[in-house]
């Protein structure tokens, strides 16, 4: 029988085994059986046609849905079709570690930009008192810019050190929010009517988002019961930016956008908003985990019983790739920055966990949905990159001359030849979408950029292999081993 601790270290083993074990597997096959090893990539190959093909689909749709709702005047619309939208208050959180004051400023302009009624929003600038005298810094100069744009700034300074929880936005979020949370009881606002957006310091929202989040909120039929997730942006700082960081930052947004078209398996991811009521009732970001985002979702999720999703926001909020000084601190911060999103593989062993305790309230196919999602998206995350470029020739490549007199072996490299050549319609795709998505190119740079911004997409399977498989099988690898990986700030330079 195996104890509580034995059970959770067994969940937090299995993803990384099934990753491993169809790495290792595919190798032993094409040594021992390799025409079964053929078999498997064209059937893997079929697969990954399909899902390219799905996110093409997806990715137009969404496309269309969000040129549209850039063409609204959201704020105008807001005035003309809610009447109640006056009883809404609008709770910000922005955390600080140590991020330059460009960076900072540029966020909370943002922001204040985007007020549709001053009156109705509150900032929590969230530091950290291990960084004490930058953050003090930073509340100071933010008190000093922006006093008058907002109804109240208030600022939260995260102890360091505190018992069962690990440093990083998260805890530094809940901390932040018990604070809010006093300070909504006070004004004896009702949690149904706060709106919480949380913003990573680098966002820069679209002029119409909190207009646009207000309008979809006050018309939701549950607007507890969801978050809202917007569109996901690495432009700030897109031109200064080496090729691999643009290609991984548009993968991020295409990713993005093809979710939000789909809905069924939309997870929250950086920023995002929700209510208030739902943020308290999921007992705040958990403290104790790296991947914040996306876990306070399935917290959601769990606090009411499968009865909860996610509302796709079909308007932009700009952030900053993770560029140094140098390209190769560049690639090596795009490295860590990839293996903590993969990091979210904490969530298997958590859902398994916290789905079994939940016994029968929540449907079994909603259980066997998310677990799906999470394990299957990190499984494809590992080796998908590697079976495609690498050891889905392999069989071919040493299989013996009984093989080699096969039909299968003679038919199998013009299969695998179409397969990929189709898959070739999600990159195409990407590369025309993401000139549209450009922010506006610096006097200072050369127009004959636009050409290397074309061409960079040549870059992708290299991309795939080192800056994304490489560090999401790093990540399953230390969940499975037990090395538990602690957050890591990305830095942000322009």
């Amino acid at each position: 029988m195996l104890s509580p601790y034995q059970r959770y270290r067994l969940y937090e083993i299995l993803p990384g085994l099934t990753v491993w074990g169809t790495l290792i597997l595919s190798v032993l096959l094409s040594f021992v059986y390799p025409l079964a090893m053929i078999y498997f990539i064209i059937i893997f190959d079929i697969y990954w046609v399909l899902k390219v093909f799905n996110f093409a689909f997806y990715l137009i749709v969404s496309w269309v849905r969000y040129r549209r709702v850039r063409s609204i005047d959201w704020k105008d619309a807001l005035v003309h079709d809610i009447a109640s939208a006056d009883r809404y208050q609008h709770v910000v959180f922005l955390t600080v570690f140590n991020e330059t004051w460009d960076v900072v400023e540029d966020a909370i302009q943002s922001v204040a930009r985007s007020v549709y009624d001053p009156r109705a929003f509150t900032i929590v600038i969230a530091g950290e008192e291990v960084q004490e005298a930058h953050c003090r810094d930073i509340f100071d100069r933010v008190k000093h810019r922006f006093t008058d744009s907002f109804h109240h700034i208030m600022f939260t300074l995260h102890p360091k050190d505190l018992p069962n929880e690990i440093p990083g936005k998260g805890s530094n979020l809940h901390y932040a929010e018990g604070k809010a949370r006093e300070y909504v009881d006070r004004n004896g606002w009702k949690y149904e009517d706060v709106i919480v957006t949380v913003f990573d310091i680098d966002t820069v929202c679209h002029p119409d988002y909190f207009s646009y989040l207000t309008y979809v909120y006050a018309t939701h039929p549950n607007p507890t019961r969801s978050s809202y997730q917007p569109i996901a942006l690495y432009n700030n700082n897109m031109w200064e930016s080496p090729s691999v960081l643009r290609i991984m930052a548009f993968g991020t947004t295409f990713w993005m956008m093809m979710s939000l078209a789909r809905q069924d398996s939309l997870v929250t991811f950086s920023s995002h908003s929700m209510s208030f009521r739902a943020l308290v009732d999921a007992g705040f970001h958990d403290k104790r985990i790296v991947s914040e985002d996306s876990r306070i979702f399935y917290q959601c999720l769990l606090a009411y019983n499968g009865k909860y999703e996610v509302t796709p926001l079909y308007i932009p909020v700009s952030m900053d790739t993770v560029r140094d000084d140098s390209w190769w601190q560049s690639i090596k911060n795009l490295y860590r920055q990839q293996r903590r999103w993969a990091w979210g593989v904490e969530h298997v062993p958590y859902l398994l966990w916290e789905f079994r305790k939940k016994g029968n309230l929540i449907p079994w196919y909603t259980k066997f949905k998310w677990v799906f999602i999470e394990w299957e998206g990190k499984w494809s995350w590992c080796v998908a990159a590697l079976m495609i470029t690498l050891l889905g020739r392999f069989p071919l490549w040493i299989a013996s001359p009984s093989i080699r007199q096969s039909a299968l072996y003679f038919n199998a490299p013009h299969l695998l030849e179409i397969l990929m050549t189709s898959a070739m319609l999600g990159l195409i795709l990407s590369a025309i979408l993401s000139f549209p998505l450009l922010p506006p190119r610096p006097e200072s740079h050369p127009r004959h950029l636009y050409i290397i911004m074309l061409l960079q997409w040549i870059l992708l399977p290299i991309s795939m292999l080192f800056v994304a498989a490489l560090p999401g099988i790093d990540a399953v690898t230390h969940l499975m081993r037990g090395k538990y990986l602690g957050f890591n700030v990305s830095q942000k330079k322009r």
